[in-house]
């Protein structure tokens, strides 16, 4: 059994402490007890609790936690399992995709840089009965050029539309389930609707990689390799699920940590590990640098910057406001203010912008939102220390020394990307653009609770 430990909330809002003391006197210890258990590990005296608070408004449903439940390295080791057993013609074809953010992980754990680390991970997914292994950069750069467009289309709406700015960035799940079950309709509006790239990449594996295997969506399980446990709840919602092929974009989410668990379990190490170059899902050949992004602030700012005022913007200068998970950047021109953006992280920082926002007193045009302080590299899955539950700010700093290394590459640049969208989405523009690299978010609370104090 996997022993991952799912973080416990070190800070709670009124609302999710008022509806969690509820839930336990209400259900009682049993009720309690089954919603607390994920991955075979019952979790006593706490909620099913997620990165900071953001993943719900006071508790998981039971279909919910069902769902969660089946989010496990059991999960996957049974389709293998099965895959032994079967005829060859109704075996799965396993894909995993591993987020960019993960690797570093690996790389300071084998003591390696990130492209060699990438490289063993690879050679050990592909010794359990993986078929195809890819990293998600690819999906983030479609994330970043969707989310640049809609900005643009935004900002030049903005004095006839009271929804269209600020605009908030929509990868991060916890904050998008947040957004939805505790604020509503005052932020759902407001959020970017480009899918995060762990979706997109669902979409470029159960549809485009699919059929270019000749395979049917329902014959591939896609495994996602993430740093952060919210993930697995943003792959169980249900437009990410396609009722006629009876397949999910993405079948199961690992965090790291599960990864670096069943290595130690396994008792694999690295230095017997092949090393062995990631996929393309275009199929090329060879073993093309792994690359990072900037980050989406950082795109959508030089990118708007450059599309509505004819300014280049080289070297983006971060101004630290309250504390360093809560920044605000700004084009200026002739003493004029054109953009003011802001990067908000945590779950007290982005309390603060909400506050704000009730008020009306938020004054950028697009805030980068992440539930996790210090961004994705510090998520639960991945940065949580084995001793105290806390998070390793060494490991954290390791990491992103590690991951700086790597090279920025802009997406506008990618000619995968260019191909992708010809030979894929039928043009930039299409509707099959818009229905598989968008979704829509919308507020699921009917009226504000009574106890809600901002």
């Amino acid at each position: 059994m996997s022993e991952v430990n799912i973080p416990k909330r070190k800070e709670k809002c009124e609302n999710c402490t008022k509806q969690c003391n509820k839930k336990q006197s209400d259900d009682g210890a049993d009720s309690h007890q089954e919603t607390a258990e994920v991955n075979g590990q019952v979790h006593e005296g706490s909620q099913l609790l997620f990165s900071a608070c953001l993943s719900c408004e006071g508790c998981l449903s039971e279909e919910e936690s069902l769902k969660i439940s089946q989010q496990s390295l059991e999960q996957v080791e049974l389709v293998l399992a099965l895959n032994k057993k079967c005829d060859a013609s109704k075996h799965k074809v396993l894909v995993a995709s591993v987020c960019p953010q993960s690797l570093p992980f690996f790389a300071v754990k084998f003591g390696l840089d990130v492209t060699e680390a990438a490289h063993k991970l690879c050679g050990f997914l592909k010794s359990l009965g993986v078929q195809y292994v890819f990293d998600t950069t690819l999906a983030a750069g479609f994330s970043i050029l969707e989310s640049q467009k809609e900005f643009i289309q935004r900002f030049r709406r903005r004095h006839r539309d009271s929804h269209a700015l600020p605009m908030f960035t929509s990868s991060c799940p916890g904050w998008i389930r947040y957004s939805e079950r505790v604020l509503g309709s005052l932020v759902t509006p407001h959020i970017c609707t480009a899918r995060s790239p762990q979706q997109i990449m669902g979409c470029l594996v159960k549809d485009y990689f699919s059929k270019q295997q000749k395979l049917s969506p329902g014959n591939v399980y896609h495994v996602l390799v993430a740093p952060c446990f919210d993930k697995k709840l943003e792959a169980v919602r249900e437009e990410f699920y396609n009722g006629l092929l009876e397949a999910r974009d993405v079948d199961c989410v690992l965090t790291s940590g599960e990864i670096y668990y069943l290595m130690e379990q396994r008792k694999v190490s690295v230095e017997e590990l092949d090393s062995v170059p990631l996929d393309h899902v275009l199929g090329e050949a060879g073993d093309a640098a792994l690359v990072r992004h900037e980050g989406f602030l950082e795109h959508i700012f030089k990118h708007a910057a450059k599309e509505l005022f004819g300014l280049d913007v080289h070297e983006v200068t971060y101004k630290t406001l309250r504390n360093r998970d809560f920044q605000e950047v700004t084009l200026e021109r002739d003493g004029e203010t054109l953009l003011q953006f802001a990067a908000v992280y945590g779950f007290r920082n982005i309390q603060t912008l909400v506050h704000r926002m009730r008020k009306g007193r938020v004054p950028y045009q697009l805030v980068e939102v992440l539930s996790c302080p210090g961004g994705c590299l510090s998520g639960r899955g991945q940065a949580e220390s084995d001793a105290d539950g806390r998070v390793d700010k060494d490991l954290v700093q390791q990491m992103e020394e590690a991951y700086s290394i790597l090279p920025v590459r802009l997406p506008e640049v990618n000619p995968t990307l260019h191909t992708l969208y010809q030979d894929w989405l039928q043009g930039q523009d299409s509707p099959q653009a818009g229905a598989l690299l968008h979704t829509q978010y919308r507020s699921q609370i009917h009226t504000q609770p009574p106890h809600m104090q901002w």
